[in-house]
């Protein structure tokens, strides 16, 4: 996976804003919908009049994450999880290369009273509903557990046992892949992107906030997903590909040493 991250953090680096346009309220923006901000998500649809390339820029302070966006007025859900605070959200339409230029920008107030609501939500990165392949596997794995430790650990266990890594798909892998837990679930197999957005959504799907987390870890050489799971209070971090590896090891951790991992981006 170390030529999507060199080729992922390139585009980051490179990509260029050209022009920016006034602010207005974001009732007049057709493109964007707030309706869920009080959960921590916006949803951004936009049917373009070119076949050129298409992103969202989120900002916030010294934070900002660009997301690919489909021009063909598809629904797109993204997070505001850098905390309570204004967001700019800005519409981005390809010049030529990396370089691009501002369409139309919002600035949003987030003002949640518990930041962990995020992380239950359905986003690019982590797809899921009531009615999909990931929700309905974890309602069957949990559906006699009680405690959310007893519900982590059986999603765990299945992720862990069944899901094998995929060596082809980790060499084709471009930056602006986006993983299908439901696709992981058919295939039965993923790269640690995949793993990290499956298990997230169907913690997620069974009312546990997760994380999805992408960066280093001294435990693989190339750059890596994970996530981070609030359980008994805190956010533990948790490797489900690692596991994966290590399926026949008695007395692994699930729960890993924060010590081990630095975080580049997380969702």
């Amino acid at each position: 996976m170390r030529k999507w991250s060199s080729l992922f953090v390139a585009l980051l680096v490179t990509l260029a804003v050209l022009v920016q346009t006034k602010d207005v309220s974001a009732k007049e923006h057709s493109w964007l919908d707030i309706t869920k901000l009080d959960q921590g998500v916006i949803e951004v649809t936009y049917k373009a009049p070119t076949t050129n390339s298409y992103r969202v820029m989120i900002s916030k302070s010294n934070i900002t994450y660009n997301y690919q966006l489909a021009s063909n007025g598809q629904v797109h859900s993204f997070p505001l999880q850098f905390g309570n605070g204004d967001y700019k959200v800005s519409l981005l339409e390809q010049v030529s290369g990396n370089k691009y230029k501002v369409l139309d920008y919002v600035t949003v107030q987030l003002n949640l009273a518990d930041s962990k609501i995020v992380y239950l939500n359905s986003i690019e990165k982590v797809k899921w509903n009531e009615n999909s392949k990931a929700a309905l596997k974890a309602k069957e794995l949990t559906k006699n557990l009680k405690s959310d430790e007893d519900k982590v650990k059986a999603i765990y266990a299945y992720i862990t046992k069944n899901i094998k890594y995929d060596t082809k798909l980790a060499k084709i892998q471009t930056p602006d892949y986006t993983p299908d837990p439901d696709q992981v679930l058919t295939s039965q197999s993923a790269t640690c992107y995949g793993y990290s957005s499956l298990f997230a959504a169907m913690l997620r799907s069974v009312d546990i906030p997760a994380k999805l987390v992408t960066g280093s870890s001294a435990y693989v050489t190339e750059y890596h997903a994970w996530n981070e799971v609030f359980l008994n209070g805190k956010w533990n971090l948790i490797d489900t590909t690692v596991d994966a590896g290590l399926k026949y090891t008695k007395n692994k951790a699930m729960i890993k040493e924060s010590s081990k991992y630095k975080t580049a981006k997380y969702y």
